[in-house]
């Protein structure tokens, strides 16, 4: 799992990560555990709507024209 310290909405470092809320994104190895300086700044991150085209095959990006 990788830990990403920096909180995505402020971009500030959060001091005594264990202290403050997170997150975890993906599975496996492949998993990040993001941490926030609030419960503000996660409803924030949660609430950003975002496409996850590995995930979804069915629409194809690819724009011959």
């Amino acid at each position: 799992m990788i830990i990403s310290t920096t909180d995505p909405i402020s971009l500030l470092d959060v001091p005594d990560p264990d202290r403050h809320p997170f997150v975890i994104e993906g599975r496996g190895e492949g998993a990040i555990k993001i941490y926030f300086l609030n419960e503000e700044n996660k409803r924030i991150y949660l609430g950003i709507n975002v496409e996850h085209p590995g995930e979804d095959f069915t629409t194809n990006l690819d724009n011959p024209v």
